[in-house]
């Protein structure tokens, strides 16, 4: 019986990741094909300040206190027990709990939006403080409107449905792709316009996959409860979530504004346009990883070690491919530049090495993260993750500023930062598999 499970689970996984490809492509190609119009839409500065002020407000989606990670991994355990009833309470408790928080925030965050002063933030005058308060205040009633909408990405990875997950990032980016080009032939340049057709598309692609989702599993249909017995352990294993979310807020998105304050929000538009270019490997490897979380939760709960060792083998066969996708992005990454975006566009040799080896560093941790967030025990991440975050900063201004490397320097502090991860987070997971198996056979 149990192999009969393993199989299905290898099938599974193997379905989603087809399904995946085809979706993340197109959405992939959609967000590439909207990159050169929204620059020639705002010119490079505006585009900088889009930029950084998204990066920003989507700070906001961090706080939902690790809950949507929690309620996954809760869903997936019960499931693989086979306790329907209780991942029904568990989503109910989860999608009350997150609508809480978002509303709470939507009003903190527009009572803040008057206090702001956008353009010392933004470090710009292209665009009026009357401009700028009314966008962040678009993006970000959006972006908690889908905070909440958006949960059903973590149920999708419970059920391991994660292709789907992949269905809604391609009809949002179709969205966008579609509105924008309305925008370029209908509207006057403005920022205001870029953040109501981001907000639209993103909303409504979790709404129509929602809609699917509890047509397909009307038992999880969420309704109104705080049940303290499901709200607890959602929080107990979320808030550690939470932290390494924070962490990765301030190690991931927090460059732009480095580069915003230090060079201008002109400078953003050389690292977004390298690192949207490189993002191509941590897209290729999503569609192989994301499957694994909620199908090594599976496997845990059920002692199915073998393939779970067999699947990080997989992985790291893979990652050895990807160093040479790597390694040809690298070499081939100014031609592309040229013909995507023009010649116009000056990015140095520093920086696309720099974000090449920055993604190699991601997907290696990302091996192992999956796995230990799969199953909860995420301690060790936690840990690696707030020192990456203390030092992250400090060290991308001492090697751009201090040290004179520029925009490379910035991205060389982040890789700093994530070192101790790629050692401790391979010992912990061969460790944690080492012990279940000696139980076993104990």
């Amino acid at each position: 019986m149990e192999e009969l499970v393993s199989k299905e689970r290898t099938r599974n996984y193997l379905r989603q990741i087809k399904g995946a490809v085809v979706y993340r492509a197109v959405a992939m190609g959609a967000s590439f094909l909207a990159i050169p119009l929204m620059i020639g839409y705002l010119g490079q500065e505006q585009f900088g300040v889009w930029s950084t002020l998204l990066t920003v407000m989507s700070w906001l989606v961090f706080f939902d206190l690790g809950v949507g990670n929690g309620l996954r991994n809760k869903v997936a355990e019960s499931l693989a027990k086979n306790i329907k009833g209780e991942a029904g309470n568990y989503v109910a408790s989860g999608y009350t709990l997150i609508g809480l928080i978002a509303l709470g925030l939507w009003v903190v965050v527009t009572l803040a939006s008057y206090i702001i002063p956008w353009q010392t933030v933004f470090n710009t005058r292209a665009i009026s403080e009357a401009e700028l308060r009314f966008t962040a205040q678009i993006v970000s009633f959006f972006i908690l409107l889908n905070f909440w909408v958006g949960l059903i990405g973590a149920l999708l990875g419970a059920v391991q449905k994660t292709s789907l997950v992949a269905l809604g990032q391609l009809i949002a980016n179709m969205l966008i792709l579609g509105l924008l080009l309305v925008l370029t032939r209908t509207t006057d340049s403005a920022i205001s316009w870029l953040a109501m057709v981001y907000g639209v598309s993103l909303v409504s692609a979790n709404i129509l996959l929602s809609l699917w989702f509890y047509r397909r599993y009307p038992e999880l249909r969420p309704r109104p409860s705080l049940d303290r017995r499901h709200v607890s352990p959602l929080l107990a294993l979320g808030l550690q979530f939470f932290v390494i979310q924070l962490a990765v807020l301030v190690i991931f998105t927090t460059d732009k504004m480095l580069i915003t304050q230090l060079f201008g929000p002109q400078h953003v538009t050389p690292y977004e346009v390298v690192f949207k270019l490189f993002s191509v490997i941590t897209f290729i490897h999503a569609l192989i990883s994301a499957p694994l979380w909620s199908a090594y939760t599976e496997a845990y709960h059920r002692g199915d070690f073998v393939w779970i060792k067999f699947m990080l083998r997989k992985q790291l066969l893979i990652f050895g491919v990807i160093w040479l996708l790597g390694i040809a992005l690298l070499l081939s990454s100014k031609a592309i530049i040229v013909l995507w975006i023009g010649q116009e566009l000056e990015v140095s040799w520093s920086l696309l090495a720099a974000m090449g080896f920055f993604v190699l560093i991601v997907v290696w941790n990302n091996i192992y993260a999956v796995f230990v967030n799969g199953i909860g025990k995420i301690r060790v991440q936690l840990y690696t993750a707030v020192v990456a975050m203390l030092v992250n900063i400090p060290l991308s201004v001492f090697f751009a500023k201090y040290l004179g490397l520029g925009l490379s320097g910035i991205v060389m502090g982040t890789i700093c930062g994530l070192l101790l991860a790629a050692v401790a987070l391979p010992v912990q997971v061969h460790r944690l598999i080492g012990a279940r198996i000696k139980e076993q056979i104990a």
